[in-house]
This record gives structure tokens, C-alpha cells and sequence, in this order.
């Protein structure tokens, strides 16, 4: 048997190990970039468009600093960082998201909430916070729900990798749909560059698909 068909914690744990170095990765990238946060509407995560305003610089580097910072793992001083950073900068929901993974890595999962909600009024279609509030959905067991929040994060931005992993996630250990567990692998691993970790899944998944699908001929 395949260890990742079950939802124990052996099959979440080898996906929540490759989602955070991933986070972790998006971090670092983030930092070496513009402010996430600072995308309007049709714009990407992440992205500026030519009626946004500059980003100052000192917004800039404390932004820079605190990801870095929370990359490392050092989330006590990142928390700190990031809400001076809000304290003076209020209009990235970036940062808010940022709180909202350290705040949900420390098991505070209103904490979590909070800084979600604060993002998305800033930003009601910012796609890193509805993927971040489809990931608090989903440990509350509220499924439907969480599948909802990714799909409106795919929607606000297709080429945004994250929701599609968690959408394959969520179908193939909570919701049983391995087919839309596989459209969603397949997709996040051509927006994120061959995750090989997550091609092996694909590829089991196949078989099982497959296995499935004759079992079913052979029955009729």
C-alpha cells in the first residue's frame, strides 16, 4: 500500500515538510523582490502595476529584512519585525500573511485568523491570504470551505503555484477525488519547476488512477 493514500499523520507530514520549504523559498525570493502585497486587482501576487504606487525604500528593506529574518527560522524576531513594519506601512497584506504563517507554525490558529482577516480587507482577492485561510479551513476539518479559498486564490491569480499543491493535497487525502488531486499536482509542478517530491506523487497517483479505472471495466 501506498503510504501517502491514508490521512494519517505520515502522508500530511511529507507534505507539510515540502510546503514549508517552499514557503520558506517563497520567502526568500520575496525578499530579494518587490513588497507581496502591493498587487491590485488582475495584477499578480506580487506584481506592480503601472498605477501602483512606488514602494519606499525604507518599506523596502524593512520588508526585506523581516522575511529574511523568518526564512532563517527565527519567527519570535520576524514576528516582531513584521508588525513594526505594519505599524508604519498598514497597506501590505503581505506582511499580515506573513504573521498569519508564523502565528498558525506556533499553533495560534486565532492569531492566524486575525492577521488573514486583516490582509484580505486590505486586499479582498490577495492570494497568498486565501490560500493561507484555506490552510486554517482545512486543520479545522472545515474541507469544503478550504477547497473554496484555494480555488478563489487559483482565480485571482492561475499562475500563483501554492493553492494548486494545496487543492492536490486536499483532494487526494481529505476528499478522495484523485483526479482533481492530479490536475492540480500536474499544475503546481508546472508553475513550480519540477518539484520531485510531488512528481512522484503524480506518478502514483496515475497508477492508482489507472488501477482504478480497470478494476472498474473488469466489474461491469
Amino acid at each position: 500500500m501506498y503510504l501517502h493514500r491514508f490521512t494519517d499523520g505520515i502522508g500530511l507530514c511529507m507534505r507539510c515538510r515540502s510546503l514549508l520549504q517552499l514557503l520558506l523559498l517563497t520567502l526568500l525570493l520575496a525578499g530579494c523582490g518587490a513588497i507581496p502585497g502591493t498587487r491590485q486587482a488582475g495584477v499578480g501576487a506580487g506584481a506592480q502595476s503601472a498605477d501602483t504606487p512606488e514602494v519606499p525604500q525604507r518599506a523596502q528593506t524593512m520588508y526585506e529584512q523581516a522575511a529574511a529574518i523568518m526564512a532563517s527560522g527565527d519567527y519570535l524576531e520576524a514576528q516582531f519585525r513584521f508588525q513594526e513594519f505594519l505599524m508604519q506601512y498598514p497597506g501590505y497584506p503581505g506582511a499580515h500573511v506573513n504573521l498569519a504563517i508564523i502565528y498558525a507554525s506556533n499553533g495560534d490558529d486565532q492569531g492566524a485568523e486575525n492577521s488573514i482577516t486583516d490582509g484580505l480587507m486590505i486586499d479582498s482577492q490577495y492570494p497568498p491570504a486565501l490560500n493561507q485561510l484555506g490552510m486554517l479551513l482545512r486543520r479545522q476539518g472545515r474541507f469544503q470551505e478550504a477547497e473554496s479559498a484555494y480555488l478563489k486564490a487559483v482565480m485571482a491569480d492561475p499562475d500563483y503555484p501554492l493553492p494548486h499543491y494545496n487543492l492536490g493535497v486536499l483532494n487526494e487525502l481529505y476528499l478522495q477525488q484523485l483526479e482533481s488531486a492530479l490536475l492540480h499536482y500536474e499544475r503546481y509542478q508546472a508553475l513550480a519547476e519540477n518539484d520531485k517530491q510531488v512528481g512522484k506523487w503524480i506518478a502514483d497517483l496515475k497508477r492508482r488512477i489507472g488501477s482504478s479505472q480497470r478494476t472498474a471495466n473488469v466489474t461491469e
